[in-house]
């Protein structure tokens, strides 16, 4: 159950905190008092998304802070714990902080959590149902997760999923693989003639760059040939290089005579035999110069016969002559492919037939156990139809079973059917039922899901909307009948409505020169009466209304909640050792 409910600086509250307990709790006030504010408040704390309008104004920050204390079988132990999220408490706090710049934090029993994590959590706790959410029940989206939910067919779905996905993806690799193969051989006879002319060519890497190098090397030895030849005869000739190593031996003889010390012959001798070193190297340069540039007419119309053989491919198959390699490469693996026969297309086309044999073997089973869920709901629904005053409506739930039209999630197509009057034929839920004929299918359909749901808290924004007299009193007494299983809060325009709660809460806004508030007050009895004869008469409140008031609340005391709250029995021993079980 939700036991605490405690707000700081959001939308108009400065600071509240309440206490919750067990049983059925009405929430009541003047239109526009700030009762969706409190629930605004409570979904941030669940991990509802909030604007930057819900911090107050004048504050930095806005906090909102939820404890509940589950029973210790409830699944949201296991989840915690699977989530890394273990705790020794037996309450679980959930809290919120929206900041002004539009931040927001999240914790679990003041552990730092992603607001994805804080939602999955306040949904396994608590369900809001807004006044608005009725709407959502004429979609056959909705009908059919309804179904399935009153049906306990999640894991199902989930699995007629999971091979939905696997089948269209092999589908989907199936036809792309096809869609190649058909383009491949409508161009079989292009690919096997570029295989044909490529296979002689044989392009390498890098070797268009290599051939431009060589090709203008070559040509520019045409133009230095005759002075490059010139110059190794001068060096070649005269007897230079004799005449030097003459001198050279001379002036060492010579120079062997002197004494040592200050021998003035050294550093010519040096410098002599340097001399001819440098000349000894610059003549092998450039002869090696001169073989290297020797023009050889035959290699330079070779290099430029496959230099251009080389662009010419490249222009006629539409990529640049680096690419030549790999575009062989792949057409070469391609026509390789195709020549492989239907081999791997067999595979294929067994693993897509395979996965959807599975589909429909999951989809077909789902079928029938939402054929047998669907009959279930209806008699649930219909027995919860009579105390809200509507026990000859007709409610049905119709499965239209689509083989050739599969879904993720199945071959279903749902949709609740009503007949509110009788002897008219059943329609749509959308098209038939009126305002207030919707908001007690919807409480019926809520009750009938009820005992499949594990939520502690149940909370009803004016599902009493268009309905008065008997009829809300029925509300009421179901909405108190419902609350021996769940906490159930509802905000309420309905006096009989507000009868019933075990618990009352009146919201309020005050008004200064400064600035506006709303504040919540737990009533006592006697406030209860004041209240529920202000809901009778209105502004003015009569005797006669205080009378009725008193008769309502008298009449209505024999419903009291049984729910008992999980906190005296060590529910945190009894957790540990269910998990460790």
């Amino acid at each position: 159950m939700l036991t605490a409910l405690h707000i700081q600086d959001f939308v108009l509250i400065d600071q509240v905190s309440l206490p919750l307990k067990t049983g059925l709790t009405a929430l009541t006030g003047e239109t526009g008092a700030g009762k969706s504010i409190l629930l605004d408040a409570l979904g941030l704390a669940i991990g509802d998304r909030a604007g930057r309008g819900a911090i107050r104004q004048g504050a930095e920050r806005g906090v909102v802070s939820a404890i509940f204390e589950p029973n210790a079988d409830h699944d949201i132990w296991r989840f915690l714990e699977e989530n890394g999220l273990h705790t020794e408490d037996d309450q679980i706090i959930l809290r919120r902080v929206q900041s002004l710049n539009g931040k927001s934090r999240a914790f679990i029993n003041d552990q730092p959590v992603s607001i994805g994590l804080l939602r999955q959590t306040g949904e396994t706790l608590l369900e809001i149902h807004g006044q608005h959410d009725g709407q959502g029940f004429l979609t056959a989206t909705t009908h059919r997760r309804l179904l399935d939910d009153f049906g306990g067919l999640g894991a199902s779905v989930s699995k007629a999923t999971t091979l939905w996905t696997a089948w269209r993806g092999a589908e989907d690799t199936l036809a792309e693989r096809r869609a190649g193969r058909e383009k491949a051989l409508a161009e079989m006879d292009y690919l096997r003639h570029v295989v044909s002319e490529l296979g002689v060519l044989l392009p390498e890497e890098g070797e268009e760059e290599k051939l431009a190098a060589r090709r203008t090397e070559l040509m520019a030895a045409e133009k230095v040939h005759d002075d490059l030849v010139a110059a190794a005869n001068i060096l070649s000739e005269g007897g230079l290089e004799e005449r030097l190593g003459s001198s050279s031996r001379r002036l060492a003889r010579a120079s062997s005579l002197l004494p040592g010390g200050d021998n003035p012959l050294s550093q010519a001798v040096t410098r002599i035999e340097s001399a001819l070193s440098e000349m000894m190297e610059a003549r092998s340069a450039v002869d090696h110069a001169a073989d290297r540039l020797c023009v050889d007419a035959d290699e330079l119309e070779k290099v430029e016969e496959r230099l251009f053989s080389l662009r010419a491919a490249a222009r006629k198959h539409n990529v640049s002559a680096e690419q030549l390699p790999s575009f062989y490469a792949k057409v070469v693996e391609t026509l390789s492919t195709l020549d492989e026969g239907e081999a791997g297309f067999d595979t294929l086309e067994k693993t897509a037939k395979a996965a959807k044999q599975k589909f429909d073997k999951a989809a077909t089973a789902l079928s029938t156990a939402r054929q047998k869920a669907a009959l279930k709901l209806d008699k649930a629904v219909m027995t919860e139809l009579t105390p809200l005053k509507m026990g000859k409506a007709q409610f049905s739930t119709m499965l239209k079973t689509e083989v050739e039209k599969p879904t993720a999630t199945g071959i279903d197509h749902v949709e609740f059917m009503v007949a509110t009057n009788p002897g008219m034929p059943p329609g749509p839920l959308k098209t038939i039922a009126s305002g207030g004929e919707l908001s007690r299918f919807v409480l019926a359909m809520k009750a009938a899901l009820a005992a499949k749901e594990s939520r502690t808290v149940i909370i009803f924004d004016e599902v009493d909307a268009g309905v008065g007299g008997a009829v809300a009193d029925a509300v009421g007494e179901r909405l108190a009948r419902l609350a021996r299983d769940a906490q159930v809060l509802v905000v309420t325009h309905s006096p009989q409505v507000a009868a019933r709660a075990d618990w009352h809460w009146r919201v309020e806004k005050t008004q200064s020169k400064d600035q506006t508030k709303t504040n919540v007050a737990v009533l006592e009895k006697s406030e209860r009466v004041e209240e529920i004869a202000r809901m009778l008469s209105g502004a003015k409140v009569t005797k006669e209304a205080r009378a009725a008031a008193e008769n309502l609340l008298n009449a209505t005391t024999g419903i009291k909640p049984t729910a008992k709250p999980a906190t005296k029995a060590s529910p945190a021993r009894k957790r540990r050792a269910k998990l460790a079980g």
